[in-house]
């Protein structure tokens, strides 16, 4: 099962969603506040599992509503993802992949352990 683990960082804090493995599967961006935190990690919970994926790699791609997984390149050729939510925030983001399977597989992973995932602040 995975977790949420909230962090603070010099400027506030954040969180990143762990899967069961330990690994780091999806990151926040750093917050105001502990609250508006846990409502990013809430929105993420309640976005992730409905979420279709929009595969911005692919020539004339099919545009997708919020709330949605956009995948795309990064400057390294690297993919990437980062969730949106239904007001088109980005509430997560993730590291880069070397391959497409590889970033479909960690959307995967961030749909089905964010929905039942513990908080533990660190």
């Amino acid at each position: 099962m995975g977790k949420f683990v909230i962090k603070q960082a010099k400027t506030g804090p954040m969180f990143n969603l762990k899967a069961g493995n330990g690994q780091v599967i999806a990151t926040s961006e750093i917050y105001s506040s502990m609250d508006a935190c846990k409502n990013g990690i809430a929105s993420v919970m309640k976005n992730a599992p409905i979420a279709p994926v929009e595969d911005q790699t692919k020539e004339g791609y099919a545009a997708e509503k919020c709330p949605k997984f956009e995948v795309y390149k990064d400057k390294k050729g690297e993919f990437r993802f980062r969730l949106k939510a239904g007001n088109g925030q980005v509430i997560a983001t993730s590291e880069g992949y070397t391959t497409m399977a590889a970033c479909s597989n960690g959307i995967e992973s961030v749909k089905k352990n964010a929905v039942d995932a513990d908080i533990v602040e660190e």
